[in-house]
C-alpha cells in the first residue's frame, strides 16, 4: 500500500516546486497513473464500513437458530444462554451467536485467502513479479473486486502482494476479536462477519486473475471446450493421477512433466471438485471426475494410482482410505501436511522410490517436483495395480447379509434417506431400492461408522449402482473464467431496467437432498424464462450431471454467453469472483460509476437496482458461508438450500413493516417507500419450488421500470401458479403501480389488489446514502 503527497505548486525559502508527485511506499512509474478518483473506502479497515454494514443489518436483521444453549469459548464455561441469561463474561445468545456467525466466515476468508497466497508466490517464483495481469482482450476492468476494495487497479502479479499483506493483516484483526474479552454486540459480530466475507471475495479475485494471467486459463471465451466429466470419462487401462482439493499448482506441473516427456495422452489426469474445473481449464484433455461429494466413492475405487491432494475440501480420513486400496498419496500443502513424511528436500528419484516401496503417502511442498514425481510414480505403479483398479461389487455386496436393520445407517443420514430398508433389501437380493439411494446420496461416509455391524454401507451403495457408475459421462463447457466488458454493455441496461429479469448464480457445494437434479431444473427453468445462470465449482460440475429428455446436457443446450437464456460456467470456487464482479461491472460500465475504494456507492446501486441472486443449493462449510457473507455486503440476496440451515443464521426482512423499506429518492432527497425489494440478504429455502419462488421474488429492485418489474412479475406469479398452484399471497407488496402489472394477468392481480387495499406509490431513484442525493426540495 501507498500514500501519494501532490505538490502543484511551492515557493518557500528552502526550495521551489512544480508538479511534484511523491508516493511513500511504491514507486510509480511514468503513465502509471489512473485517473479515477479514489473513494473514500480503499483497503477498508474493520470499521470503515461499519455504517454501510449497520444499515444492511436494521433491514435484515439476522435470524438465528442456536446449535447450543450453552457457550464454552472458556474455561468458565458451559454457561447456559437459555431465556434472557447471560454467561459468566456476560455474553448473551444473541452476541454468541454473532460470534459463530464471525469465525465461520474468517475461517472461509482464511482459507480462500491462503490458497491465494499459494497459487500467488508460485506463479511469482515460476513466471516473475513483472509477468502482467491479462485476463482478456475485451476485459479492461481487469479486477472489479479489487478495483472496488484495495483501490488499485494491478498490472502484473507483483501487484497482488499488497492485496494479500492486506488479507492478512485484516483477516488477524478479525480473528482476534473473536477472542473471549473482546467484541460484544452482535451487530459488531455481524458487521465483522460482512467485513470477512468480502475479503474472501477479494481472495478468491487474486487468486483466480493470477493463475488465468500466468497459466493461460480461458480468459472469457463463451464457447470453451466441452470436456468430459464423470467415471466413466476415465480410461483405467491407462496410469491414472487424480488431484483432490483446489490449487491446480501441482497438477498442472504433472501436465507439464508429461507434455514434456511427450507421454501425457498415455497417462490420465483427473480431478475432484476445484482442481478438477482448473485442469480443465488448463488442458482440455484432463478429466473432471465428480464433484466433492463423490470423493470417498472414487477413491475407495482404487482407480487412481497417484492421489495429489492438496488444500480445501479434502476428507480426513482419505489418506487411510487411498492407501487401503493401494492407492499412493502426495500431500501438497502446508495446509494439508496429513501426518505424512516431509520429502521436499529430496531429489526426485529418492521421492519415486520411496512412494513405490516402504513409504506409499508422503509430503511434497515443491509443485513443480510433485510433477514430476506423480507422473513418474503413477507411470510405474499402475501395470502391478491392474487387479486392484474399479469397484469390486460381489465383494461388497456380499457384507449386507450382516444387516440386522437396526436402522442407525438411516438415523445418521444427514439427508435422511431410508438406508437400512435400501441394505436389508439388498441383503435379499433386490438392488433396486440402494440404486436409487445412490442417485441421492452425498456421499459422507457416516452410514459407515454408523453401523454396528461394520457393513461398509457408502461402498455398498455404489456397488449397487456400479454399472450406472462405470457408464457416468457428460459433457461440461471448461470454465471461461471473467464476464467480458463487451457482454457487460450488451446487459447492462437492460439488467438494470429489469427487461432481463434477473442474474441467478448457482454455487455452493453438493451436499443437498434429491442429488443434481433438483440443481440442474432450477437452472433448466430459470434459463427458459431467460434468466441469465452463472455456475461455479461443485455447483458448476452438478449442473453437467443431467441429461434433459432429448438426451442434452445444460452445457449443450444453452449457450455460454453472459445473456439472457444462458448458461455460464465461470470455472472454480476460486471463479465464484466473476458473477460477483460482472455484477460490479454494471455499475461501472452501464452506470459510469466510480469503481476506487468506492464500496458503499457500489453496494447501495447494486442493492437497489441490479436483480442478482445467488443460489448456494449446497452449502458444506465455511467457504461457502463467507462467499455468500461477501455478496450480502455487496447487496446481492443469497438463498442457501436446506443444508443451509445447519448455518443456524440468517439475513430476514419483514415485508410488512413498511418504515424497513424507506429509501431515499436522489432525486428531490425525501424519504420514500420502497417495497420489500429485495426482502432478504440471506435466505434458508427447504424445497426446489421454495427455492425458484424465492428466486424470482427477490431479483426485484426499487429501481425497476414499470416494462422491467412487469416482466420480473410475471415470472414471480407464474412460477407461484405453476408449482403451489395459487396467486402469491403478497403481490400487492411488489406493485407500485398498474402499469407494473402484466397484461396478461390484470384480470387475475387487479381484484387480488383492490380486495387487498392496495394503493399505487412512486417509483423513486432509490438510494440508502445521504451523499448520494442529487438535490433537495
Amino acid at each position: 500500500m501507498a500514500t501519494k503527497i501532490s505538490i502543484k505548486e511551492l515557493d518557500s525559502q528552502f526550495a521551489k516546486i512544480r508538479g511534484l508527485d511523491l508516493v511513500i511506499g511504491k514507486i510509480v512509474e511514468a503513465g502509471e497513473e489512473w485517473s479515477e478518483p479514489v473513494g473514500p473506502t480503499p483497503y477498508p479497515d474493520i470499521t470503515a464500513l461499519r455504517s454501510w454494514d449497520q444499515r444492511l443489518l436494521a433491514r435484515y436483521p439476522p435470524f438465528y437458530s442456536p446449535l447450543s444453549d450453552f457457550c464454552e469459548f472458556c474455561t468458565y464455561g458451559k454457561c447456559d444462554l437459555t431465556a434472557g441469561k447471560q454467561g459468566a463474561c456476560g455474553i448473551d445468545m444473541a452476541t454468541h451467536q454473532g460470534k459463530w456467525s464471525l469465525l465461520t466466515c474468517v475461517m472461509g476468508a482464511a482459507a480462500h485467502a491462503t490458497h491465494a497466497h499459494h497459487i500467488v508466490e508460485y506463479l511469482i517464483k515460476k513466471y516473475g513479479e513483472d509477468h502482467p495481469i491479462d485476463v482478456g482482450s475485451e476485459i479492461g476492468v481487469e479486477a472489479p473486486l479489487i478495483r472496488l476494495i484495495a483501490g488499485i487497479k494491478p498490472k502484473k502479479l507483483g501487484d497482488l502482494k499488497e492485496v494479500l499483506t492486506y488479507l492478512d493483516n485484516q483477516v488477524t484483526q478479525l480473528t482476534s476479536a473473536t477472542a473471549t474479552g473482546q467484541e460484544q454486540a452482535p451487530v459488531d459480530y455481524e458487521s465483522k462477519a460482512l467485513h470477512a466475507g468480502m475479503l474472501d471475495n477479494l481472495a478468491l479475485e487474486v487468486a483466480d486473475i493470477a493463475q488465468i494471467s500466468a497459466l493461460g486459463l480461458p480468459k472469457g471465451n463463451s464457447d470453451t471446450p466441452l470436456v468430459e466429466i464423470g467415471m466413466g470419462a476415465i480410461d483405467k487401462s491407462k496410469p491414472v493421477v487424480l488431484c483432490i482439493g483446489h490449487n491446480v499448482a501441482p497438477g498442472s506441473e504433472v501436465i507439464n512433466y508429461l507434455e514434456d516427456k511427450g507421454v501425457y495422452g498415455s497417462v490420465e489426469v483427473a480431478g475432484i471438485c476445484c482442481t478438477a474445473h482448473d485442469l480443465t481449464r488448463y488442458s482440455k484433455n484432463a478429466k473432471i471426475v465428480g464433484p466433492i461429494s463423490r470423493q470417498l466413492m472414487f477413491v475407495r475405487s482404487g482407480i487412481a494410482d497417484i492421489l495429489i491432494i492438496d488444500q480445501e475440501c479434502v476428507r480426513a480420513d482419505v489418506v487411510d482410505e487411498a492407501r487401503s486400496v493401494g492407492t499412493r498419496i502426495i500431500a501438497t500443502s502446508d495446509q494439508v501436511c496429513a501426518g505424512l513424511p516431509d520429502l521436499t528436500e529430496k531429489t526426485p528419484d529418492e521421492i519415486v522410490k520411496a512412494l513405490l516401496t516402504d513409504t506409499p503417502a508422503v509430503l511434497v511442498r515443491n509443485p513443480v517436483k510433485v510433477g514430476e514425481v506423480a507422473a513418474r510414480a503413477a507411470i510405474e505403479a499402475a501395470p502391478q495395480r491392474k487387479s486392484e483398479k474399479g469397484l469390486k461389487d460381489e465383494q461388497v455386496l456380499a457384507n449386507t447379509s450382516r444387516c440386522s436393520l437396526c436402522r442407525e445407517c438411516t438415523e445418521n443420514c444427514p439427508i435422511n434417506l431410508d438406508i437400512g430398508y435400501a441394505v436389508n433389501a439388498a441383503k435379499k437380493s433386490n438392488l433396486e431400492p440402494l440404486q436409487k439411494i445412490f442417485l441421492e446420496c452425498i456421499g459422507c461416509g457416516r452410514c459407515d461408522e454408523a453401523c454396528p455391524q461394520s457393513i461398509p454401507v457408502l461402498s455398498t451403495i455404489n456397488a449397487a449402482a456400479s454399472a450406472k457408475i462405470r457408464e457416468e459421462k457428460f459433457t461440461i463447457r471448461v470454465g471461461r473464467g471473467p464476464i467480458r466488458d463487451t457482454e457487460i454493455r450488451n446487459v447492462g441496461r437492460p439488467i438494470v431496467m429489469g427487461e432481463i429479469p434477473g442474474v441467478i448464480a448457482f454455487a455452493g457445494c453438493s451436499n443437498y437432498p434429491g442429488g443434481n437434479e433438483d440443481l440442474a431444473k432450477m437452472a433448466d427453468e430459470f434459463a427458459k424464462r431467460r434468466y441469465i445462470i452463472v455456475a461455479s465449482g461443485c455447483a458448476a460440475s452438478d449442473l453437467a450431471r443431467y441429461r434433459d429428455e432429448n438426451g442434452q446436457t445444460l452445457y449443450e443446450k444453452y449457450p455460454g454467453d453472459f445473456d439472457a437464456g444462458c448458461i455460464v460456467n465461470t470455472g472454480s470456487c476460486v471463479s465464484n469472483a466473476h458473477p460477483i464482479g460482472a455484477v460490479i461491472k454494471i455499475a461501472s460500465i452501464f452506470a459510469k460509476r466510480n469503481l476506487r475504494g468506492n464500496f458503499e456507492e457500489i453496494s447501495d446501486y447494486i442493492l437497489n437496482r441490479i436483480g442478482a441472486v445467488a443460489i448456494v443449493w449446497g452449502s458444506q462449510h465455511q467457504k461457502a458461508m463467507a462467499i455468500a457473507t461477501g455478496a450480502n455486503r455487496l447487496g446481492i440476496p443469497v438463498i442457501l438450500g436446506p443444508q443451509g440451515v445447519k448455518h443456524r443464521r440468517a439475513y430476514l426482512g419483514r415485508s410488512e413493516d413498511d418504515e424497513k423499506w424507506s429509501v431515499l429518492n436522489a432525486r428531490d432527497g425525501k424519504k420514500v417507500y420502497g417495497g420489500p425489494a429485495p426482502e432478504h440478504l440471506l435466505y434458508v429455502a427447504e424445497t426446489i419450488e421454495e427455492t425458484m419462488v424465492m428466486a424470482a421474488r427477490l431479483v426485484m429492485r426499487p429501481n425497476d421500470t414499470a416494462k422491467g418489474r412487469m416482466i420480473k412479475l410475471s415470472n414471480y406469479i407464474n412460477l407461484h401458479k405453476q408449482l403451489y398452484g395459487t396467486m402469491p399471497d403478497d403481490v400487492q407488496r411488489f406493485v407500485r403501480a398498474e402499469t407494473d402489472i402484466p397484461i396478461t394477468m390484470k384480470e387475475d392481480v387487479i381484484p387480488v389488489l383492490e380486495e387487498r387495499g392496495w394503493k399505487p406509490i412512486e417509483i423513486p431513484d432509490p438510494t440508502l446514502l445521504d451523499r448520494m442525493v442529487l438535490r433537495r426540495e
